[in-house]
């Protein structure tokens, strides 16, 4: 059998979900035919065929999720043709299921005794969901019994897949690897003329602020413990779709675009996230971030820094409130603002300085 393996798909993803097998075995298929389409790095990709041949075996179903380089679809024939349709290959792996993240107890092992243990896997319970009520950290039966209980009252355990799943290991990532801090300022709005567009201006401030303190716009190499500063601003916008999760799509070369290109490309780009139709392309390769939660909810936050980049902006609810104007007290439109930055590699005086930019291009007019 001639065996073609899911290849790399970009961005260091390591695993993908298979959505819908667009052949069969039996059947017949031509080079570059869509094979199947699986959903990663939250977008739904089509795999075209490396050869033209007869499909043997499917190694996979739908909602399985698959590993990189595992062995995706047997065509007839001698030899394996490990393909390589985005990228690179690696040479190992298996098809597997959707198993539970465990999130508890980090940097340290979980304490039970044999028969604990036992009770866990009769009762379903992950000891790393279990907080210990033993000595020195030891789970006792009492605590899987509590925990067994507390499950039995909930829904069934929903297994996170596509863009859920997809989130998981990014935040988990990021929390990991980050030295995150967060500085919060407000920005005063009240110059803005009536029905401002607050997306297209926080991108301009953003833009300015780039250029003013470099060092924001930037990827860092933990690996080389090495920064590059970037030269275009290729700003992630993240893009809440309730019920799907949390999509970050690309606006290319903000600092080079007037306010109506820069419009057009968020509707096209928020109209593309609705239908799941992003090409992955589109959400690779940000250089910065930013975070309008308070289109939503909210005043303040701490957003995630997604590595390689080394910040992200978050705006929260405008709100009216009363401040001095030359002695006086006034009613302004207030923006707040929150800073999040990798301080392994910015300082905090650059991330000052960063959203001191910003806030004095939001003050503006126009």
């Amino acid at each position: 059998m001639n065996i073609f393996r899911l290849p790399d798909l970009g961005e260091g993803l390591q695993e993908a979900e298979l959505v819908e097998w667009r052949v069969a075995a039996g059947e017949d298929v031509k080079v570059d035919q869509p094979l199947v389409a699986v959903e990663t790095a939250k977008a739904v990709v089509e795999i075209p065929s490396p050869r033209a041949g007869r499909v043997e075996r499917l190694f996979a179903s739908a909602g399985d999720v698959i590993r990189i380089g595992a062995p995706l679809i047997g065509f007839e024939g001698a030899g394996e043709d490990a393909g390589s349709v985005v990228g690179a290959v690696q040479q190992s792996a298996a098809v597997v299921r959707d198993q539970p993240i465990s999130v508890g107890h980090v940097g340290g092992a979980v304490r039970a005794t044999p028969a604990v243990r036992a009770l866990a896997r009769k009762l379903n319970v992950d000891l790393a969901m279990v907080t210990p009520s033993g000595a020195d950290g030891l789970i006792t039966t009492q605590d899987i019994e509590r925990v067994a209980r507390i499950l039995s009252e909930t829904e069934a355990a929903e297994p996170l897949r596509g863009v859920r799943r997809a989130m998981a290991h990014n935040m988990a990532q990021a929390q990991a690897e980050v030295a995150a801090a967060t500085i919060v300022d407000d920005a005063d709005i009240h110059a803005w003329a009536s029905g401002a567009d607050t997306t297209i201006r926080l991108i301009r401030a953003l833009a300015q602020a780039c250029k003013a303190e470099p060092a924001l716009n930037a990827w860092f190499e933990p690996h080389a413990f090495a920064r590059r500063v970037m030269k275009k601003i290729d700003l992630g916008v993240a893009v809440d779709l309730s019920e799907e999760g949390l999509f970050v799509p690309v606006l290319r070369d903000v600092g080079n675009r007037d306010a109506q290109d820069l419009r057009k490309g968020l509707d096209r780009m928020r109209q593309d996230a609705a239908a799941r139709r992003i090409p992955p392309e589109e959400l690779r390769g940000a250089t910065i971030t930013l975070s309008n939660f308070g289109m939503i909810a909210g005043r303040y936050a701490a957003p995630i820094v997604l590595p390689p980049t080394v910040a992200i902006l978050g705006a929260g609810r405008i709100r009216d409130e009363v401040v001095a104007v030359d002695g006086a007290p006034a009613v302004h439109r207030i923006l707040p603002l929150s800073l999040t930055f990798d301080h392994r590699v910015v300082t905090g005086g650059e991330a000052g300085r960063f959203l001191g930019a910003v806030i004095a291009d939001l003050t503006l007019a126009s």
